[in-house]
């Protein structure tokens, strides 16, 4: 069987820089890399509403933003599937089937469920789809019997519950489902990347973002006013790498060449990392630097944006023509599902017989 790729993101708004790091960059250097036989790229719009229910329309505007951005980075509908979740019924199906292979408690204990029930204050009333989107995530892998999913590190407890889920199955049913490899950040500091408030995560809600598609000014007015080292007052202070979002947003941003162009005082980012420890090296110069690496990065992807944004009915006809496909492949995926459950009675033809002769005689 062939190497395939399932990989992701919730419709709740524009992606940010945190995406492009974890996953958007990487998806398009796999996409071109020509290792894999398949690349399914889904827009979870009913993960989404899991805990938008009371608010459809946001999951719905937000789908062609994705989109969008996804198109701008460089992802190719020629060379990977993209699709939107709630047009491929039988990734429900599925998940129905799975529930009975999952108890509460197991649940309860995914410590990324824990953390987003708590971020959401759900504590006191959670929504069941909410509780069990790590099924649902097990479906979605499954159905394309993807053998790598490339997940930042707090998505790991979801594919390892992914991975108890089909191994479950294959015992009790028999080897009906693939068996799912993670795919972590290559670049620790791409793994989580900070809010530009210093925070551990960033997040729309929380207004700590840098979107893809923003303009210049609002970037660097964003980078100007990050968090650094609140004890580096003067620029002769010895300043703090460690916990420093500037130079963490460096290590995940900066190439060699970007000195060349806009620092040539150092040779790389390990001269100015060391000349920050010293002292004598402000915070203002270090995010100026930052600010041009950041444009240069984002100036082809919002200008890319702005063009695909001429002929948005485009979008959607790409978005179905891969929705389409993606169903076709899920279909089968399920059929193979329900045939080692033994459930696909209008189609086993040995049991309809066996059934005639029992009953013939």
């Amino acid at each position: 069987m062939g190497k395939i790729i399932l990989t992701g993101d919730r419709p709740t708004g524009k992606l940010h820089v945190g995406h492009y790091v974890g996953s958007l960059r990487r998806r398009v250097e796999l996409q071109n890399s020509g290792e894999f036989d398949k690349i399914y790229i889904m827009i979870a719009d009913a993960q989404a509403l899991t805990d938008n229910a009371d608010n459809p329309e946001k999951v719905r505007q937000n789908i062609l933003e994705v989109a969008l951005d996804y198109l701008s980075c460089g992802l190719d509908p020629e060379k990977s599937t993209i699709f939107i979740q709630s047009q491929i019924p039988e990734l429900c199906e599925l998940s129905f089937y799975y529930m009975n292979l999952v108890t509460v408690s197991r649940l309860q204990r995914n410590p990324t469920v824990k953390s987003e029930i708590q971020m959401r204050n759900f504590e006191a009333s959670i929504p069941v789809g909410f509780f069990t989107y790590p099924i649902s995530q097990a479906a979605d892998i499954t159905a394309f019997k993807a053998t790598t999913v490339p997940v930042g590190e707090d998505q790991m407890p979801m594919i390892e519950q992914t991975q108890e889920i089909v191994h479950k199955f294959n015992t009790v049913y028999g080897e009906a489902l693939v068996q799912p490899k993670i795919m972590l950040p290559e670049n620790d500091s791409c793994r989580r990347l900070p809010g530009i408030d210093g925070k551990a995560k960033m997040s729309k809600s929380l207004g700590n973002c840098i979107y893809l598609s923003e303009e210049p000014d609002e970037i660097k007015k964003k980078v100007m006013s990050m968090y650094t080292d609140p004890d580096h007052i003067k620029i002769t202070d010895p300043g703090k790498i460690e916990g420093n979002t500037v130079f963490t947003y460096l290590d995940a941003f900066c190439q060699p060449e970007h000195f060349e162009r806009y620092l040539p005082d150092y040779a790389n980012l390990d001269e100015l990392k060391a000349h920050y420890q010293r002292g004598g090296l402000g915070d203002v110069k270090v995010k100026k630097f930052l600010n041009n690496v950041l444009q240069e990065t984002l100036e082809p992807i919002r200008n890319r944006r702005k063009e695909l944004e001429k002929d948005i009915p485009a979008i959607y006809e790409m978005l179905k023509k891969g929705s389409e496909e993606a169903e076709k492949v899920a279909a089968q995926t399920l059929a193979d599902v329900k045939a080692a459950m033994k459930i696909n009675y209008f189609d086993d033809l040995d049991l309809i017989r066996s059934q005639a002769e029992r009953y013939g005689k």
